[in-house]
């Protein structure tokens, strides 16, 4: 008890330091309960719906690429802004939100206005790649909430299907990004669908896609057929984390365009495309230290922000 009172003292100096650290035990006295809370509301909903997990690392992904790690994403509407659930890269494409909110619920219950949402958002996003059989990490916790949202930001921020290499490249790079961290983010495609909308220019207008392949899309995607058809990122498995998605670049099968163009004839990433298609651990090991990274981009911390206590609404 000595020992978690010391803590709690030192977290109350933080929290009026300017530029306060997360750190990885940031909740271990405030919020004891907080880790199994958050994996036992992941794995439940994975058990109802296994696309959810992917669903949930997409979510934080789309969170921390606009204006950083901050929750903004969870925000709904209001008289003063636009949030960023109908930016093009989120509208009738986010989903999880639900997820998030009961976990949410729960961790209130348990220790109320401690907890911010945006630290829930990002133990979802590694409890879902574990639970689906991927690479476990050390979270640093301590962000804050936002209190706003934009929709204009996110749809600058979060890199499209149509991308190509050099505008991949100089997207990951404005958020700090290296060139092996976009490779090993892009492998959280081995889980997870997309819609018909993001992948149909690349089956009927690309080279750089195995020909029976395509076919086999455009018979799901035909032109000016349903937008929201969906088709695995991984077509052979989709609910399972693993290194087969890079697998499928070396064959030319990738779904998406932004996907297959890290392994098109670029040194800079086509060797580690290869690589991570023969070194699973590897991959699994690049993978974490990049969620690691992407994780701590323009945290709020100290007394920026708030914890918001619903996590579609500023208190």
């Amino acid at each position: 008890m000595a020992s978690c009172y010391y803590s709690l003292l030192l977290l109350a100096l933080l929290s009026q330091a300017v530029a306060a650290k997360l750190s990885q035990d940031f909740y271990s006295c405030s919020c004891p309960k907080l880790l199994p809370i958050v994996r036992k509301g992941v794995a439940r909903a994975i058990k109802n719906e296994a696309r959810m997990g992917a669903s949930l690392l997409r979510l934080h992904f789309h969170d921390c690429f606009v204006n950083g790690c901050d929750a903004s994403i969870l925000l709904d509407d209001t008289s003063n802004f636009i949030g960023e659930k109908t930016a093009a890269a989120n509208n009738n494409s986010a989903r999880g939100f639900n997820v998030i909110d009961d976990i949410k619920a729960e961790v209130e219950k348990a220790c109320p206005g401690v907890v911010s949402c945006a630290d829930i958002l990002t133990l979802a996003a590694r409890d879902s790649v574990v639970q689906l059989g991927g690479p476990s990490w050390e979270v640093p916790l301590g962000r804050r909430d936002s209190t706003t949202a934009s929709r204009l930001a996110a749809n600058n921020s979060i890199p499209a299907p149509s991308f190509n290499l050099t505008t991949l490249k100089s997207n990951f790079a404005s958020h700090g990004l290296s060139v092996k961290n976009l490779v090993a983010l892009s492998g959280g495609h081995t889980i997870g669908l997309a819609r018909c909308v993001q992948f149909r220019s690349h089956i009927y207008n690309d080279s750089s896609i195995d020909a029976s392949f395509a076919k086999s899309l455009q018979r799901k995607c035909p032109r000016g057929g349903n937008d929201d058809v969906l088709a695995p990122l991984d077509f052979q498995t989709p609910t399972h984390f693993d290194n087969l998605y890079f697998k499928h670049l070396l064959l030319k099968k990738a779904l998406l365009h932004s996907d297959q163009e890290l392994f098109n004839g670029s040194s800079s990433t086509d060797k580690l495309v290869t690589k991570y298609a023969s070194q699973n651990d590897a991959f699994f090991k690049d993978f974490a230290k990049a969620m690691i990274r992407m994780s701590r981009i323009k945290p709020l911390t100290g007394t920026k922000g708030q914890i918001r206590i619903n996590c579609r609404k500023v208190n």
